[in-house]
């Protein structure tokens, strides 16, 4: 099972290299993990991209887990609606 760790940035500006990162991953037949304990700025168009390799995986039925998943990346993922999509549940209140 192969583990990637991307950048922990993920502004607009490292959509292009987290594009490529995952790329490398993209027809990986194991359930690929996306370790993910730093993440600073997500932007929107970064996590689109991790958004399309999830999607793309999961539509030939491979697994794509994120784990760990940094507050910041939850949190934008909650905010724009596709958390459940990349298998994220929203922080616990407490």
């Amino acid at each position: 099972m192969p583990t990637v760790v991307p950048s922990p940035e993920w502004g607009i500006e490292a959509a292009e290299e987290l594009k490529a990162t995952l790329a490398s991953h993209l027809d990986a037949a194991d359930e690929v993990v996306l370790a993910v304990s730093e993440a600073r700025r997500v932007h929107t168009a970064s996590l689109q991209v991790l958004l399309a390799f999830v999607r793309d995986r999961a539509g030939v039925g491979r697994v794509t887990r994120i784990d760990p998943c940094a507050p910041p990346l939850r949190e934008a993922a909650v905010s724009l609606g596709v958390a459940s999509e990349l298998g994220l549940t929203p922080t616990p209140l407490k």
